[in-house]
């Protein structure tokens, strides 16, 4: 049996036991200490931050660049539609069953078997650093970001995510925008006030239509979207204000503070952002990594979801074993198989470049 044949094995049993611990984002401790337990039965003390684990291989050097492996041990809660315990990690023609067993439960694993893999080998060109983190769902400030400082100096990071183990080579960024255009309240039947609506309708008009010069390579233009609109309470008044969200798909031609920069300039209303640490990621399509994945027959693609690549500043690249269209889908599986494969491409990726 070789290396990865028996990490196989063990990365299994260790995604069942994950999937039989309920771990809805911000409730991960048990998955955080069942990992730690594991790791510790290979010999590695994993640091610890609330629910976030992280470690280095044995043989760290400050000298070398240091690849991040990162994947997150959180999930959402199951759908109403499962017929099947979303705890229960049967495994059965094929498939492993279970609330997280795709997302991100066999990329986790994964790439946990590969820090495992390269761990003890020495005279390495590059460090590596496991980071196994909580609250990637909900995009939460205890996640990844609250461990990153702690993680030191990093070269470009792997973000474990099911991606069929394509090369997801892009993602969008995310911001939302709360919207405020101001009027004048008066009387409907009269000339009175100024209509905060009709406000609104021009700078509406303008996320419409508005197309930001620089385009992306992988995903053309920046998309913006208005979702929500609300105004006036009661039919004979005319309004004072009038507020609208806008949801901004960032590519990355662009960093959110420029985009937004750039809409302020351009409507009349009061623009408030929920957040700009969504931020938009790619990796150079000719970075080793990448090009290791082509070699060994992988496609790249622009990622439309978001993940925790969106806080990191490296180069980073998406890639997993599992299907993102089975994510937060009832019943939920992970082929066992994609497992197997999803070990041995992320070794062979990492051996052209180690």
């Amino acid at each position: 049996m070789t290396d990865t044949e028996k990490l196989f094995d063990q990365a299994v049993a260790l995604l069942q036991k994950l999937i039989s611990i309920p771990s809805f984002s911000k409730e991960e401790d048990k998955t955080a200490d069942t990992i730690q337990e594991f790791m510790k039965g290979h010999g590695i003390t994993m640091h610890r931050k609330l629910n976030n684990l992280w470690a280095w291989n044995k043989h760290f050097d400050p000298a070398k660049p240091t690849i991040l492996l990162n994947s997150h041990h959180d999930t959402v809660k199951p759908n109403s539609g499962y017929t099947r315990d979303p705890y229960d990690a049967k495994i059965e023609d094929g498939k492993l069953y279970g609330l997280g067993s795709n997302d991100a439960g066999g990329c986790l694993v994964s790439l946990i078997a590969t820090f495992l893999y390269f761990y003890n080998k020495e005279n390495l060109k590059y460090n590596f650093c496991l980071a196994t983190t909580a609250e990637e769902e909900i995009s939460g400030v205890n996640g990844l970001e609250l461990i990153i400082p702690e993680l030191g100096q990093l070269d470009f990071g792997i973000v474990g995510e099911p991606t069929l183990m394509q090369l997801a080579i892009a993602e969008r960024g995310l911001m939302v925008l709360d919207c405020t255009a101001h009027g004048k309240a008066g009387h409907a039947a009269r000339e009175e006030g100024e209509n905060a609506i009709y406000n609104a309708l021009a700078d509406i008009e303008w996320f419409r239509t508005f197309r930001f010069p620089k385009e992306s390579e992988v995903f053309g233009p920046i998309k913006m979207s208005v979702t929500i609109i609300n105004a006036g309470s009661q039919h004979n008044v005319v309004p004072a204000s009038c507020v609208f969200t806008v949801d901004v798909r960032v590519t990355d031609a662009y960093r959110n503070e420029e985009v937004l920069e750039i809409i302020r300039q351009h409507v009349k209303c009061d623009i408030k952002p929920r957040s700009i640490r969504l931020k938009p990621s790619s990796i150079d399509k000719e970075h080793p990594i990448v090009q290791a994945g082509i070699a060994l027959g992988r496609t790249t693609y622009g990622s439309p979801t978001t993940s925790d690549q969106s806080l990191l500043d490296i180069q980073s690249i998406k890639v997993g074993p599992g299907d993102s269209a089975r994510s937060h889908t009832a019943d939920e599986f992970v082929y066992v198989d994609e497992i197997k494969e999803g070990i041995e491409l992320y070794v062979k990726m990492l051996e052209r470049l180690v």
